[in-house]
């Protein structure tokens, strides 16, 4: 049985994009701060471990869909790749980022534009990697966005994905629980003052298709020699495939 699509503003008629997109560009200001501080720091730990299974590889073009401020493509810099390019769908996490970048005189190496996952504007065979952290929950069509990603891949080429998971066991799961519905959404709220956002971030986690699930959509779309490696008893998985052609 297909699940319901979560939608950040329910009482709104637009599309799951375009209410993504609003909605990140309501919290931008405070994202970067809110996502170290609620994950207690342990998100630039799974970036880490993420971009870890690409440096056998040392990708020169890397593509980093929902880019949002640039987290993930600054950890891949690690790589050293000649290029990074990020792309997302709000303007307001990418204006930030922007100024990040500019701070840390890293523009040169990344560069962030306007792009949708579902309608990647490049050539296909482009990118050695892909890399996306905590944005294919929220594609609109999933398996759309993994298929364009896999299409602008190089064959040979990789893809890294990091995103929530449900931890499966006894206290995590209930300590999980616990934190993603109430204490999360409270503190999100607070801050960002945008009550819908992060009470959206639990939901769309409960409803994603994590683990072997996630496994099985990748290689549907065409990914093989596929990996799922749970972090920190499963709150967030790593997963990763290959185009082989």
């Amino acid at each position: 049985m297909e699940k319901p699509t979560v939608v950040p503003y329910k009482d709104q008629a637009m599309d799951k994009k375009a209410q993504v997109a609003q909605m990140f560009d309501k919290i931008s200001p405070t994202y970067d701060f809110l996502n170290h501080f609620l994950s207690l720091g342990i998100d630039i730990l799974w970036r880490k471990t993420a971009i870890g299974l690409l440096k056998a590889e040392k990708p020169q073009l890397i593509l980093d869909v929902a880019t949002g401020t640039g987290d993930f493509a600054v950890e891949a810099l690690k790589l050293k790749p000649q290029k990074i390019i990020g792309v997302d769908i709000s303007e307001g996490m990418l204006a930030h980022g922007r100024e990040k970048l500019k701070k840390r005189q890293l523009n040169d190496k990344i560069e962030l534009i306007s792009g949708d996952s579902e309608n990647l504007e490049f050539p296909d065979n482009y990118f050695d990697a892909v890399i996306v952290s905590f944005g294919v929950r929220n594609f609109e069509n999933l398996g759309q966005g993994l298929a364009n990603i896999h299409r602008v891949l190089k064959p040979n080429g990789s893809l890294v994905v990091l995103e929530f998971s449900r931890p499966r066991y006894f206290p995590f799961k209930q300590v999980y629980n616990f934190y993603f519905n109430f204490i999360l959404p409270t503190v999100g709220k607070f801050v960002s003052k945008d009550k819908s956002a992060y009470t959206y971030l639990p939901e769309s986690v409960r409803v994603f298709p994590d683990g072997k699930q996630f496994v099985t959509i990748l290689e549907q779309t065409g990914f093989k020699e596929t990996l799922c490696k749970p972090l920190t008893f499963g709150i967030s998985t790593v997963y990763k495939g290959k185009k082989i052609v």
